[in-house]
């Protein structure tokens, strides 16, 4: 494994109960970070720790709703008079509600903003504060394709994501100077245990895999290496970025439209 430099820096997860935020706090923990899960689903979460501590690592599980100031606060307030600065954060806890906008219910609309968006705010600015006062830190988005792209029925997803783009090219304007850094990575066609059930459908992996250059579903461990980078001093020059991890998904619009005379085998 490359050696991101992180050994013995604290970090934090959010959304680390399963799929891409277990994958990262499994490879932060490898790196040598010492791991602070927050997450509301506590036994996955406790896996995650059990995963990471089976493997020589450091991971704490604290029950944390991070749509909640106070909730947000004493996870950081327990933190640092036990591990000390943060100077990590990775953003990555979510939801999704289906729904065309036409007839989405608001308190769908809100659950969704309030732990999307509002929560990555929420922990950006409680860890950030930590951060400025210690010298600095990296701070990673996980946002979407979704962002740039409308999703049909699930808009107010999209909508969340394009806002966490924003909020990371804010704050990397605003932050920059106390020696934080603001990033995104931009996941498209991840297969995770929470999007296994719909690939499990005859068809849809293979149809999937067809529209993407790099013809395979990602692996979370793709956005890991993507998170380690960002979160290291490799990536000390870097931030206000969006790195999308897609396969050239997204830039391959004109891949999909038949094109007579031009059409490849």
């Amino acid at each position: 494994m490359t050696d991101f430099g992180l050994a013995g820096r604290v970090a934090v997860v959010t959304g680390g109960a399963s799929g891409i935020g277990r994958a990262i706090a499994l490879g932060l923990a490898e790196a040598g970070a010492k791991v602070t899960v927050l997450d509301r689903e506590t036994d996955g979460a406790a896996e995650t720790a059990r995963l990471v501590a089976a493997t020589g690592g450091s991971c704490r599980v604290l029950d944390c709703d991070v749509s909640d100031p106070d909730s947000v606060q004493a996870a950081a307030d327990t933190i640092g008079a036990e591990d000390g600065p943060v100077r990590i954060l990775v953003n990555n806890a979510a939801i999704i509600r289906p729904g065309g906008l036409m007839d989405l219910a608001m308190a769908d609309w809100s659950a969704l903003l309030s732990v999307n968006l509002t929560g990555y705010f929420i922990c950006a600015q409680t860890f950030g504060r930590m951060m400025k006062a210690n010298g600095g830190g990296s701070i990673v988005h996980n946002a979407s394709i979704a962002a740039r792209n409308p999703t049909p029925q699930t808009g107010a997803y999209s909508v969340a994501k394009a806002g966490v783009a924003m909020l990371s090219r804010q704050l990397a304007v605003e932050w920059g100077p106390f020696g934080i850094r603001s990033n995104c990575v931009s996941p498209g066609m991840i297969l995770t245990p929470f999007s296994q059930s719909m690939y499990d459908k005859p068809g849809v992996m293979e149809a999937r895999c067809a529209t993407i250059p790099a013809r395979r579903i990602g692996d979370p461990q793709d956005i890991v290496s993507a998170v380690l980078f960002l979160a290291s001093d490799q990536a000390g020059y870097v931030t206000g970025a969006d790195l999308g991890i897609d396969g050239g998904f997204a830039g391959n619009l004109l891949g999909l439209v038949p094109r007579a005379g031009y059409d490849t085998a």
